[in-house]
């Protein structure tokens, strides 16, 4: 049940699409004065260090930041690419990548004085790595060890009704492509306004591929829901089926910019970090 450990994955393709994305919604919130709350339904261990055993064993920084940090100060290299290669950047010093941000790392760089940090992790090692991390900070993060999916019925609506929610399951439960419909529901249904991230896999697994359209449909069911859907494929499927060779991020209530500047992002990480004929993009939203 406890397999999944980010920190072999940290920094790879999905990351990169992930946390890209993640800057823009928040860079959109900090626009107002008005505070708001981000909450991530699994946390992770906030902070990776790519120098580690793990992490160069696995070498999957590679199929993305590790070859996108050089291109951080390129005049072609798009604006939100930097964007979010600017958060990598604030943990390192100069030329040298060694660690790299998660979700909740990069919220913390970002989120003011007012603004909250709610963090739930259920993986024993994960929650200690981030409790740690975060110790010596004492207002504006809150971690809880429990179940994400659960945990987000207690923090919607937030009591400055704006807000964000990032919602990355390791999927490696089929129950977790539930979970991530009924918890969006339920979300939805107490605080319509709040804008969602949900991260998914692109794999050879019949739920991963009906996730995008069951929250499509989702949105449906709601009055006056905007949405968009990206994914970023880098290669083709494996013979055997198994591994990530892609993933997405659907957006509900998105800033009306994102759709631009991941039309102009997207086709340029394909021909950066894309690894055969097979390396895609799609981009879809409806408003």
């Amino acid at each position: 049940m406890f397999s999944y450990r980010h920190g072999f994955h940290a920094g790879n393709h999905a990351d990169v699409l992930k946390h890209m994305v993640l800057v823009q919604l928040l860079e959109h919130l900090l626009q107002k004065d008005k505070p708001f709350w981000v909450v991530d339904t699994h946390a992770g261990g906030g902070i990776y260090d790519l120098t580690s055993n793990y992490a160069t064993k696995s070498a999957e920084a590679e199929t993305g930041v590790t070859t996108l940090w050089p291109l951080r100060n390129k005049k072609a290299t798009p604006d939100i690419v930097k964007a979010y290669l600017a958060q990598v950047a604030a943990l390192n010093h100069g030329d040298d990548l060694h660690w790299y941000p998660g979700s909740p790392q990069i919220a913390a760089q970002m989120l003011r004085e007012g603004d909250h940090l709610r963090l739930f992790e259920l993986h024993p090692t994960e929650i200690k790595l981030l409790m740690a991390h975060f110790e010596s900070v004492k207002r504006g993060v809150s971690i809880q060890a429990a179940n994400g999916f659960a945990g987000l019925r207690s923090c919607v609506p937030p009591p400055p009704r704006r807000g964000l929610i990032h919602m990355d399951p390791p999927y490696e439960d089929k129950d977790d492509y539930r979970s991530v419909i009924q918890s969006l529901r339920e979300a939805l249904l107490k605080f319509p306004t709040g804008t969602y991230a949900i991260w998914h896999p692109v794999i050879a697994r019949r739920e991963s591929q009906q996730l995008p359209g069951q929250i499509k449909r989702l949105a449906l069911e709601l009055p006056k829901v905007d949405w968009l859907h990206a994914t970023l494929r880098v290669k083709g499927a494996e013979r055997d089926g198994k591994g990530l060779f892609g993933s997405g991020m659907f957006i509900i209530n998105p800033p009306y910019t994102l759709y631009d500047q991941l039309a102009e992002a997207l086709p340029w990480l394909v021909e950066t970090i894309g690894q055969d004929e097979h390396a895609a993009f799609t981009l879809e939203a409806q408003s």
